[in-house]
Order: structure tokens, then sequence, then C-alpha cells
């Protein structure tokens, strides 16, 4: 079964700087707030007609520094009003954004800047301490500084005095616009490229599925979901709290904030949204202002879903399923799901993640992860696919499906083709049901094989999820059985973890573990991080 075919061969952009659309909201809405941040623990607001004259400002910067376009500028910015100055300046004159993630430490750092080396560097003062442990840093040409001075670097605020850069890169569809790094099966970086081709046909989508509309006030705690919001005329409200590391946030002061500032929409991290649902029903706080709620990045079970619907009864509440490479793929209202739907998810069918967008071509083909994926033709591709109800890998295309990697490195690994048509293997487990609709099983490399047959672990997890005296379960194959480890609320009986057992006779469990604390991604504090899990467990 496919879906949304006729959409993702439509390529609607052609020669557009991702600016012009930026530029055509401070035109139609000039003296409306485009972010609202924290600056030095005041609130402070930027109208879209000042983000488009300080972006332009720091272009002219940047352009007398010595940078023309496809030079490559690596970006160290949390998310605020700084950002977004930068990265409009930097699209404006045709150059490449870099981001990647130092939290992953100095090797990560010095992997990516040999993978792509950057001819300048963006950073806050504190990000440029950095430099003293990264040679791969320190031999950046040009390096600018937002905040307080730092040898070698050129202070932001230079740009303040400058008549705006009046020029704008004419970009085509193919132009690169931003480039970030991810982690294959090796775990060494791999460097994703996008164009101001994919990030216009991104926008879209984001626009579509999100139902952005200009003048809305919208808690933003993603960067590409806040540029969507510049690019519709949105109000991004930048949340009081280290996005680093959502799970665990202070959420009182991003609830006062939502509540001051009338927030309509939310797009956020699980994780996130649980520490403000956590907090605002244990103080009896409701959002009844709110009126969309999208949360995705990491798995989202049904009992977060309704514990939003609690907080915020006015709000549609709706779960988003997509990656970095594909954002977004699948969605679904907390509305739409059905008792029939929760059983099954308490039963080993998966978690429901919904109809794919109409933008994506999305299959799911027998799973073969770890097997290089042979050319198709259209032909061969319709036979290939699984039936309805039957497992195997979700692979999608479309405009804003990523279609390959800087210097092909992973494309192996994650790309193949049908006739002309670059695909994506997701490496994530999963079928379509009767209705069209996505059920997600969990990551192909997790499956565990055993004389009972396959398991995906995941199907566990999501079946233990709505347990209220549970925080998370995962499952492991440790020295041949079914190691389920649990993560509960409150200390529990034996008898508990008898009753357990036995509601999940049909995933085979050999033994049930009480775990302090289970592993989770660093990321978006969410995803079991398995690996780590199987090293737990072996010690």
């Amino acid at each position: 079964m496919l879906f949304g075919d006729t959409p993702c061969l439509e390529k609607p952009y052609k020669n557009v700087n991702l600016i012009h659309i930026l530029q055509s909201q401070a035109k139609k809405h000039p003296t409306q707030p485009a972010i609202i941040d924290t600056y030095h623990r005041q609130r402070r607001l930027t109208t879209f007609a000042e983000l488009e004259q300080q972006s332009a400002q720091f272009a002219a910067l940047l352009h007398q520094a010595g940078l023309r376009p496809g030079d490559t500028v690596l970006v160290f910015q949390s998310m605020s009003a700084e950002l977004y100055i930068a990265l409009g300046a930097i699209f404006r004159l045709g150059l490449v954004a870099m981001f990647l993630d130092p939290g992953q430490g100095r090797d990560h750092i010095e992997a990516c800047c040999a993978l792509h080396p950057p001819q300048a560097l963006i950073a806050s003062s504190k990000a440029h301490l950095l430099r003293l442990i990264s040679p791969g840093l320190r031999r950046i040409s040009k390096k600018f500084v937002i905040g307080w001075p730092v040898p070698g670097a050129m202070l932001w605020s230079r740009s303040m005095p400058l008549p705006p850069h009046p020029d704008v890169f004419a970009a085509g569809d193919d132009t690169p616009a931003l480039l970030t790094f991810t982690s294959g099966s090796t775990g060494q970086p791999k460097a994703a490229l996008r164009t101001h081709g994919f990030l216009l046909a991104q926008h879209r989508v984001l626009a579509d599925s999100l139902r952005l509309t200009a003048g809305q006030v919208d808690l933003s705690t993603m960067p590409i979901v806040t540029l969507a919001n510049l690019a519709s005329g949105v109000t991004s409200l930048i949340p009081q709290a280290d996005l680093r590391y959502p799970g665990c946030i202070d959420p009182a002061p991003v609830m006062a904030q939502i509540q001051r500032e009338r927030v309509d929409s939310t797009v956020a991290s699980p994780a996130l949204l649980a520490r403000l649902v956590d907090y605002g029903l244990s103080k009896g706080i409701r959002l009844p202002g709110l009126k969309k709620i999208f949360t995705g990045g990491a798995p989202v079970f049904p009992h977060l879903l309704d514990r939003l619907r609690q907080l915020a009864p006015n709000a549609e509440v709706v779960a988003v399923y997509g990656s970095t490479e594909a954002e977004p793929m699948a969605k679904i209202s907390a509305a739409d799901i059905t008792p029939e739907d929760r059983y099954a998810m308490q039963t080993g069918r998966g978690l429901l993640a919904g109809r794919p967008v109409e933008a994506i071509c999305l299959r799911v083909l027998p799973d073969r992860w770890g097997e290089p994926i042979d050319p198709y033709s259209s032909v061969e591709f319709a036979a290939a696919g699984c039936a309805i109800d039957q497992v195997g890998e979700i692979v999608v295309s479309g405009d804003h499906v990523l279609t390959g990697y800087l210097s092909g490195q992973g494309d192996e690994e994650t790309k193949f083709k049908v006739d002309d048509i670059i695909w994506h293997r997701t490496g994530d487990a999963g079928y379509l049901d009767r209705h069209g609709r996505l059920w997600l099983l969990g990551r192909c490399a997790a499956r565990i094989d055993d004389e009972r047959g396959q398991l995906y672990p995941f199907t566990v997890e999501c079946a233990v999820s709505g347990q209220p005296d549970i925080q998370r379960g995962a499952v492991i194959a440790h020295q041949g059985q079914r190691v389920l480890l649990v993560e509960f609320n409150r200390p529990v009986s034996a008898a508990r973890v008898v009753d357990l057992k036995q509601s999940l006779a049909w995933a085979g469990i050999d033994d049930i573990r009480i775990a302090k604390r289970l592993p989770v991604d660093k990321r978006h504090n969410a995803k079991i991080d398995y690996p780590a899990l199987q090293q737990l467990v072996g010690d």
C-alpha cells in the first residue's frame, strides 16, 4: 500500500532563497512579535521587522569579514533571537549553516569538523571556551562572538551600526543551506545536508501538518519548527528552560510563560510535555487557552496524550512521527484513538502513529535491516511491499525526505532507488493496517530472534507505558532469556511483578527486573538507550 504518490513528486519551489519567505512576513506583519525570549532574565520581544533588519545588518558584518556564497558557518547558539538573526544572515548571503551537538564530546566535534571544515564560527561567549579543548575549532579562521568579548573573535555588536546588506543570494532548489550531523550504525557522524529547496518543502509540510496560522503564539522548543513559524507569521515563544535536557526542565517558569503570553499552540518533545503535565496537574493548573499540542521526536504513548488533554481541555492533542531525515512522516490526534486501538497497543501490536502525511510516499518492505537494498523498478517495488498488517521496515520518499548524506557516507546503509527516485530507509519496523494507518514496532536492529520466534522489544515498552505505576520499561535478550527491566514510580510488591508478567504472556518474558533508572537518549530524554541497557544488565 502506497500513500501520497502525487505530492511527493511535486517541486513547487524554483530559484527561491528561504530568506525571501522570511522577508515576506516582515512586510506583512512588521510590528508583530516574531520571537519572545528571555535575555538577562528579562522578557524580550523581537518583531518581524526587527528580525529582518538585524539579520541584514549581521549579513553585512559577515560579508565584510570575507565570507562568500558556499562558505560554511558553524553555529553554537541556543534557541534565541540571536540564533534566528544569524540564520537569516547566513541564508541571505548563500552561506551554509552548520550545527553539531557539542554535548557529544570533543571526539564528535573533531570528527564533524574533519568531515566538513567550516570557514567561520558564530558562538556565545561560553561556547567559545570549547576552543580550549578542540583543535578543529581553533583552526576556524573567522570567529564571531555573541555576548562578552573573547580573544580572537569579532563582536556580534559590531553589526549594529552597519547599513543592512542589500542583496539576497539567488539560491536554487539544490543550493546548500543547512548541515547537521547524525550518527550511523558505526557511531561515526554522518552529515545531513539540506538545500533551500528541501527546507522550503519541509516548511510547506510543517505549515500544513501543524496548521500554522499567522498571528498565533506558539511555545517553540524545536529549532526547525521555529523556522517554520517565522516563515508562517507565527510568534515563537522560546521557553525559559535548558532545552538540551527536556526531561529535566523546571516547569514552573515555562508554565508561567504559557499563561502570561496566552499561548495558542506548542510543538514539544514528550519528555518536556510530561514535565509540564506533572507540574500542572499536581498544582491544579489548567490551560484552557491552548488550542493545539503537537508532540514527537520520541515515542508518544496514549497515557501522555490523555494527561495532556486533562491539562489543556480545549486543545487538539496530536502525536507526530518523524526523524532527522524525514520530518514529519505521520500523525494522529488523540481523539482518533479508539478503545480497540488502545487494546491493540496493550497486547503487542505496537504504537499507533496514524496516517502518513499527504506530502510523503510511505511503504513497508520486508525487514532486511543490515543488508543493502538493490535498485528496484517501479513494478518490482510494487510487488515487494508488505501486505496489510504485515510487519517490515518503513521506507519513505518525498521532497522533504533527505536523499543522501555528505560525501555519500551512510547512503549504502539507508538509501535505495526505485527507478530514478531515491528512498530513505528509516530503520524503524512497522506495518500499515486496513485503514491505511501506520503502526510502529521500534528499531529493526533491536528485534529479538530466538526459538520462540521474533519479538520487537518496543511492543512491550508500549504495552507497559500506560500502567500508572510504571515510568518506563524495556526488553532485551540476555543469556538466552527475554528480560524485562522496569522503572516503577513507587515501591511494588512481588505479587505486582507476577501480575505484570502474566499480563505480558504474549511477549514470552522470562524474567522481570526492577531498575532504579533506565538509560535514555541524551537528546530527547525519552528513548530507551538499548546499548547502555545491555551493558547495565551485563554488569
